[in-house]
C-alpha cells in the first residue's frame, strides 16, 4: 500500500506500522470467482465465503481474524461472491488487535486497492488489497475495519466465525484505534475471506483444510481458536518446517457433491474448490475432510457417488500441482440423521480412502474419534455433546493425528 507518486514512505520498525503517506487515486481491479487473482506470498488466514443476510448501507465492521504463519506485506482479500449487485468498500483499515475492539497504538493503517482508497466489487467478484508495509506475527489477531456505504442485497462472508467481531454505524470509525464506538458485536465475518503475507523463508507454503462443520469448528470454544485447523497451525509453527500457513476452508452443513438446498449451507466442496483453495497463495496441500453430510440418512448418496466425487477433486487438485491428504469420515451414531444405511456407506467410503490409493496421504480421523467399545460412536471424551462434532479435546486429537511429515509431496509445478 506504499505510495507510488514519487513520495518516500518511511516504514516504522514496529508491527504493522507504516508512515501515513498514500498514492493518488488509481483504478482498483476486482476479479470474478472463476478468475481470482493470486498474489505472491502465503495465505495466513482464510474463511470460505457463503451467502449471509442482506447488506446494510453505512454499516462498519471491525473483523478479528487469527493468523497462522507470520510475515511481512500483508494483503487482504475481500469478497462479493454471493452479491447480486456491485459492492463498494471504503475507508478500509487494518491493524493488530490489543484487546476486544481496541487496536495496538500506532498500527491501524488504511488499505488501498491499486492505489485507490475504495473499491467497487462487481457481483460475484473478489479482490486483494495492495500490500501493507509492516509485519504480522504468527498467531496474532488482525483487525480489519471496513465500511459499506451503499450495501444492499445478499452479503458475502462467513457465518460461523466462532470469533467475536464488532460493528458501528453512523460515522466514520474505521481509522479509530479505540473501542469506544465499537460497542455492538457480530459472530460472522463480513466481506473478507483471506489474508496473505510474504513469509520470512521463500520456500514456506500452506495447508488448506477443506470440509464441513467439523472443520468449521462447530462445538469448539468460541474466541479461543480451538478448531482442529487452529491446532494444526500451532503444530506446524512449532515444527518449523516448510508448511506453516493454514487456511480453514470449512463451511457448516457443506457437502462434497451438492450445494446446500435451503438449509443455510453454501456451495459444495467441488463447486468452491477453485475460489476457496486453488486461488489461495502458497497452498501446497489440501486436507480433505468431507462427506458426512452427503451420506446422512435420506440423501440417497451411495459410496460410489462419494468415491467419484473424491476422484474428481483429486484430479483437479493434482492438475493444479496440489497434494491431497484425505481424512476418513468419523462416526456419528446418536446424531438424529444416523441410520444403518448411512453407517454402511460411511464404512465403505472409509475403506476406499484407506486402501484406494488415489490420495497422496491419508489421515485416519475415524480411528482417532471412534469409541473402542462402540466404533459407530464418538469417544465420550471427544464428543462435543451432539454425537457428531468433537469438542475442544477432540479437535486437538484430530490435529495431532495428522502426520506432518506426509503433508508435503513433490507435486509443485
Amino acid at each position: 500500500m506504499n505510495g507510488r507518486a514519487g513520495r518516500v514512505c518511511r516504514v516504522a520498525a514496529a508491527l504493522l506500522t507504516v508512515a501515513a503517506c498514500q498514492a493518488g487515486p488509481a483504478r482498483a481491479v476486482a476479479h470474478p470467482p472463476g478468475e481470482p487473482s493470486r498474489p505472491s506470498g502465503v495465505v495466513t488466514w482464510a474463511a470460505s465465503a457463503e451467502r449471509l443476510g442482506a447488506g446494510t448501507a453505512g454499516a462498519e465492521y471491525r473483523l478479528i481474524v487469527h493468523t497462522s504463519v507470520g510475515g511481512t506485506a500483508p494483503r487482504i482479500r475481500f469478497t462479493n461472491a454471493f452479491g447480486d449487485r456491485p459492492l463498494t468498500l471504503d475507508r478500509v483499515h487494518a491493524g493488530l488487535r490489543a484487546q476486544g475492539a481496541a487496536l495496538r497504538p500506532g498500527g491501524n493503517r488504511p488499505l488501498t486497492f491499486g492505489g485507490a482508497h475504495r473499491i467497487t466489487l462487481p457481483a460475484g467478484a473478489v479482490a486483494w488489497s495492495d500490500p501493507l508495509p509492516g509485519r504480522v506475527p504468527a498467531g496474532s489477531d488482525l483487525a480489519v475495519s471496513l465500511r459499506t456505504p451503499d450495501a444492499a442485497g445478499p452479503a458475502s462472508g462467513h457465518e460461523l466465525a466462532l470469533q467475536t467481531s464488532y460493528t458501528a454505524q453512523g460515522g466514520d470509525r474505521t481509522a479509530e484505534e479505540g473501542a469506544a464506538h465499537w460497542t455492538r458485536t457480530t459472530g460472522s465475518w463480513w466481506y473478507v475471506d483471506a489474508v496473505a503475507v510474504r513469509p520470512d523463508h521463500p520456500a514456506t507454503g500452506a495447508v488448506a483444510a477443506l470440509g464441513d462443520s467439523l472443520t468449521d469448528g462447530w462445538q469448539s470454544t468460541a474466541d479461543r481458536n480451538r478448531r482442529w485447523p487452529d491446532y494444526l497451525a500451532r503444530r506446524l509453527h512449532a515444527a518449523r518446517g516448510a508448511l506453516r500457513g493454514v487456511a480453514d476452508e470449512g463451511i457448516s452443513g457443506d457437502r462434497l457433491l451438492a450445494d446446500g438446498a435451503g438449509d443455510g449451507a453454501g456451495q459444495s466442496v467441488l463447486h468452491r474448490l477453485d475460489r476457496d483453495v486453488l486461488s489461495q497463495p502458497g497452498v501446497r496441500t489440501i486436507v480433505l475432510f468431507a462427506g458426512v453430510n452427503d451420506l446422512k440418512a435420506g440423501t440417497g448418496v451411495t459410496a460410489a457417488d462419494l468415491v467419484a466425487g473424491y476422484r474428481r477433486l483429486v484430479r483437479r487438485a493434482h492438475a493444479a500441482h496440489r497434494c491431497v491428504v484425505a481424512a476418513t469420515i468419523g462416526p456419528f451414531k446418536g446424531w438424529p440423521e444416523w441410520d444403518r444405511a448411512a453407517e454402511a456407506v460411511r464404512r465403505e467410503v472409509n475403506r476406499y480412502i484407506r486402501m484406494g490409493g488415489q490420495f497422496d496421504a491419508v489421515t485416519d480421523f475415524d480411528r482417532t474419534l471412534r469409541d473402542p467399545r462402540d466404533p459407530e460412536r464418538l469417544r465420550p471424551e471427544y464428543d462435543g455433546g451432539d454425537h457428531l462434532h468433537p469438542g475442544d479435546r477432540g479437535m486437538r486429537a484430530l490435529a495431532d493425528t495428522v502426520d506432518l511429515d506426509r503433508l508435503d509431496c513433490p507435486r509443485r509445478g
